[in-house]
């Protein structure tokens, strides 16, 4: 399964999830988020971790000339949307894309290319998740039976089997559920998710953050 820590601010706490087996982390290139974190930090974070763990800029309604050039500069495999972009911009980013939704309204799901990984996070028009609040699992279970999709929203140790077994989705994206403070991760809650994540089968995290990254 596709593991991503999101809103990764040091290289203490990137390099324990890619100790733990993450497929990725993730840097918060809005500057109002909890999370934000400089591109040159960002950068050295990135070249600190192995080949297999993939770094994934977050964005919420950026230029794409910005997103592209952060996506350079540091090195990103991937870029996700949080915001009101559009489909058409797909074909002008320089990195594979992962559009996140609150709501499941399968006719705009239906827009963006199938190319693109959809993430399903609780509805919050003002963070733009990040929040602990959970999904609609319901929604994300049928969305993921069709399409490649990633869970947000509310993950933590206590309930990502739940989590997981419920939904079966191509992978999952935790922030606050393994944190202190925002941005501030805690290594024990880091471990904890990955043992926990043990009582689930699992397939090839580096070929899924490899699919990832070539889509």
């Amino acid at each position: 399964m596709f593991v991503k820590i999101c809103g990764i601010t040091r290289v203490s706490d990137a390099q324990v999830a890619a100790a733990c087996g993450a497929s990725a982390i993730g840097f918060i290139f809005w500057p109002k988020g909890k999370r934000w974190v400089e591109p040159d930090v960002a950068r050295a974070i990135a070249r600190s971790l192995p080949p297999f763990v993939t770094p994934v800029g977050v964005f919420v309604d950026e230029t794409v000339e910005r997103m592209n050039e952060i996506a350079t500069f540091v090195g990103l495999g991937a870029i996700q949307l949080h915001g009101a972009e559009q489909p058409d911009i797909v074909d002008r980013l320089v990195r594979p894309v992962v559009k996140a939704v609150g709501r499941i309204d399968a006719s705009r799901i239906g827009e963006w290319p199938a190319r693109v990984t959809m993430l399903v996070d609780a509805p919050d028009p003002v963070n733009h998740g990040g929040t602990g609040a959970r999904a609609d699992w319901a929604g994300a279970a049928r969305l993921a039976a069709v399409r490649r999709t990633i869970l947000a929203g509310g993950i933590r140790p206590e309930n990502v089997v739940e989590a997981v077994t419920t939904v079966r989705p191509f992978g999952i994206d935790v922030a606050s559920g393994v944190e202190d403070a925002p941005g501030i991760k805690n290594p024990d809650r880091i471990r904890d998710l990955f043992d926990a994540l043990r009582a689930v089968p699992r397939s090839d995290d580096s070929r899924e953050a490899r699919e990832l990254r070539a889509r």
